[in-house]
């Protein structure tokens, strides 16, 4: 039987229901796909609390792999029983199926599980645009990112390490700060009993860094603009700590004429090609034992609600899944 988490209203982990789906008809240009394995991501919790607002009712939801059931009439690039995954929507991933169209998805190289691929793909692409395309880093510079035992923050550190960076990164607690050692960074600060800026200070010779990578948001913004260097730059691209909202823009000024962005994987693959050219970067990563993912936590479908919580409160370490 079909069954997809529902939003009826906006609000904590438990505004979530398993519902019953009816069955799903292909359109020309979609592809249907079975999921085996759905990827749990902060973002999903943005649209179930209505940071990020979503026509209500909805499904919830951007990242799962599974098994091509149908294709549409137009479609030329898979064909059912294809091992595929997308990680940008459309929205509904947490179900047992979905209706995606062609161009959102991509196959799963043979060496790559399920699971893998559904815990990749939204925080791999993430990694990548960051890396290469907000900031496009250089061998030998030194960055910062804040809260790098989760998702993103271990594949950023495995990446950076590859593309011969040092990465300085923040963790409460230090077991989350000897995993994310053991993934790639260079130097961890546990900011729960360190001064971050004063750590970020001494280890660049007091220079800063050229650019900081922030999900946390709220709690860490003005911690990162003391940790850039002048003119530097502060990619702001989550809110786990809550939006940033009310800033005096005389700040930029008095910090070192620093720059921010408030980037979004969305407008970075927007068009297909680009979302293409991502997830292929990302896969020849995999393949080539640059990136591995860290799954650390998985839930049946059923229990996403548990899932929520647990991410929010920041129990999780690596990627979290759902399994259907």
């Amino acid at each position: 039987m079909n069954q997809a988490i529902r939003v009826y209203e906006n609000g904590g982990p438990s505004v979530m229901r398993l519902t019953p789906a009816d069955p799903i008809a292909t359109k020309p240009d979609h592809i249907l796909i079975r999921h085996e394995a759905i990827g749990v991501n902060y973002i999903d919790t943005y649209h179930r609390s209505g940071l990020y607002p979503v026509p209500l009712p909805s499904g919830i939801g951007l990242e799962a792999a599974g098994v091509v059931e149908a294709v549409g009439s137009g479609v030329k690039a898979f064909k059912p029983g294809d091992r595929v995954a997308y990680g940008n929507g459309p929205l509904g991933a947490y179900a047992t199926h979905n209706l995606v169209p062609a161009g959102r998805a991509s196959l799963i190289p043979q060496d790559v599980s399920y699971d893998q691929a559904a815990a990749i793909m939204l925080k791999g692409m993430t990694a990548r645009y960051l890396l290469k395309e907000t900031y496009p880093v250089k061998p030998g510079e030194t960055i910062l990112y804040q809260a790098a035992a989760g998702g993103v923050g271990l594949l950023m550190c495995q990446w950076a390490r590859d593309l011969g960076v040092t990465l300085i990164g923040t963790a409460s607690t230090d077991e989350k700060c000897d995993l994310a050692l053991s993934m790639g960074a260079t130097h961890m600060i546990n900011y729960t009993r360190e001064n971050v800026v004063n750590r970020v200070r001494e280890i660049t010779d007091g220079r800063g860094v050229p650019i900081v990578y922030d999900g946390v948001g709220k709690a860490t913004f003005e911690m990162s603009l003391d940790c850039l260097q002048p003119r530097g730059l502060l990619a702001s691209f989550g809110n786990a700590s809550g939006p940033v909202t009310g800033v005096d823009l005389g700040i930029l000024t008095q910090k070192g004429s620093v720059y921010v962005t408030r980037p979004s994987l969305a407008h970075y693959v927007a068009d297909d090609k680009d979302l293409a050219t991502n997830a292929a970067d990302v896969f020849d990563a995999v393949a080539r034992g640059a990136l591995s993912i860290t799954i650390n936590q998985r839930y049946r479908l059923h229990d996403a609600i548990k899932a929520h919580e647990d991410l929010e409160t920041r129990k999780t370490t690596g990627a979290s899944i759902l399994i259907p």
